[in-house]
């Protein structure tokens, strides 16, 4: 009897406190659902994962473009592309996969970018970013030149970026770079880059000679706060922002323009031995639902087989603005943008001539930039007195971009 008392006060606790086993499951479920939560989440950089230390994360995003155009999807660079024939165009433009974080330690992170419709690797690089005023960079990447080039296309206020871009992008290339943001939210707070390149384009890990490319960049934060590199004032600040910024690059090699393809020629030129000097000064400006950026370049290029500069300018005007903060009936997410761009530009002759874009873009944003349609409506006009009439042609396209 003794020993039967015994056990029974010793199987009391349990009997009191007992659950049902689908509780103990739902509990069992409850706890894992919040360490993953804690350590797995979807935000502005796609599915996003980490270890418990920290030590460790992972984002994965996928974005893409679809769009249709009329009476063709590419922008005029010559005489005859102002007669091509008209058609209707529907594509995917573009298909990216984008993964990011951070190894080791949160302040050395890596990222790279692969576009899945062209199947090719377009940024793959390494960040030390440990201290604000000094970071380091080593791999492939959109150089910080032109603010309209490093703005993802994913983020862009206009559909696509101006006539200008082909001229006096550096776009990508290989090599280290040394950054960071000085004086911050005080007094002549300064962002500036540094960069030594191979200067060959995207996918080329050497130079073809002992010449290297060469950019600077310096970035004055007029008011204490960055003008994040986005289009648009989706967040309608309170406080402005105002940039100012200039940039110059220097290079030889045999090329005399990039872009996402590599290294290639401009109208009039081509593969020889050339040295070529830019400069570029930018504005960028955000307040009130209101956004302003603009652009102007100067591009001289020496050729030294055959004697003889070419200097090329260009500058472009571009603002934007959500109407509902001025009339209720208009959809607050809705936003219309202008752009202007004009160009002296080589033909085969290397005579100069004069080339405009006038570019008008409303633009619907589902969720920001990662979720939006943009409709756009263009024209563009080729100048050129001495040889042939003046030509212009228009263009209508609708785009949605969505990111996950």
């Amino acid at each position: 009897m003794k020993r039967l008392l015994l056990l029974a006060v010793m199987m009391l606790p349990g009997v009191l406190f007992a659950q049902e086993p689908g509780d103990q499951d739902t509990q069992t479920d409850s706890l894992i659902q919040n360490h993953i939560a804690r350590y797995f989440s979807y935000g502005s950089r796609g599915f996003q994962f980490k270890t418990t230390d920290n030590k460790f994360s992972l984002q994965i995003q996928s974005r893409l473009q679809f769009r249709y155009a009329y009476p063709n999807d590419e922008n005029p660079i010559t005489f005859d592309d102002f007669r091509n024939e008209t058609r209707h165009v529907f594509k995917i433009n573009r298909a990216r996969l984008k993964v990011g974080g951070h190894g080791y330690k949160p302040w050395l992170k890596y990222y790279w970018e692969y576009d899945v419709a062209a199947s090719v690797l377009l940024d793959f690089r390494i960040m030390i970013e440990k201290w604000e005023f000094l970071s380091f960079k080593f791999g492939q990447w959109k150089i910080d030149y032109t603010r309209e080039r490093l703005i993802s296309s994913g983020a862009q206020q206009m559909m696509d970026r101006s006539i200008l871009n082909r001229t006096f992008t550096i776009d990508r290339q290989q090599g280290i770079s040394v950054y960071g943001r000085v004086r911050k939210g005080k007094p002549g707070d300064f962002s500036y880059s540094l960069s030594m390149l191979t200067g060959s384009g995207r996918g080329n890990r050497e130079n073809e000679d002992e010449h290297l490319m060469y950019t600077g960049k310096i970035h004055w934060n007029v008011l204490g706060r960055e003008t994040e590199m986005s289009g648009s004032d989706l967040l309608n600040r309170e406080k402005p922002t105002l940039t100012l910024a200039m940039a110059g690059m220097t290079t030889r090699g045999r090329f005399t323009r990039f872009s996402t393809s590599g290294g290639g020629q401009l109208t009039g030129f081509e593969l020889g031995d050339y040295r070529i000097n830019q400069l570029m000064i930018e504005s960028a400006f955000k307040y009130r639902g209101f956004s302003w950026q603009h652009e102007t370049h100067k591009k001289e290029i020496e050729d030294k087989v055959n004697p003889g500069t070419t200097v090329l300018t260009g500058s472009y005007f571009q603002a934007g603005y959500f109407f509902h903060n001025v009339f209720d009936f208009v959809p607050e997410r809705l936003e219309v943008a202008f752009r202007y761009a004009i160009q002296s530009i080589p033909t085969t002759s290397r005579t100069l001539v004069d080339e405009e874009e006038l570019a008008l873009a409303i633009n619907y944003f589902f969720a920001g930039h990662k979720n939006k349609l943009t409709l756009e409506l263009a024209k563009y006009i080729y100048e050129n007195d001495e040889f042939n009439p003046d030509a212009d042609t228009e263009r209508i396209r609708i785009q949605w971009d969505i990111s996950f």
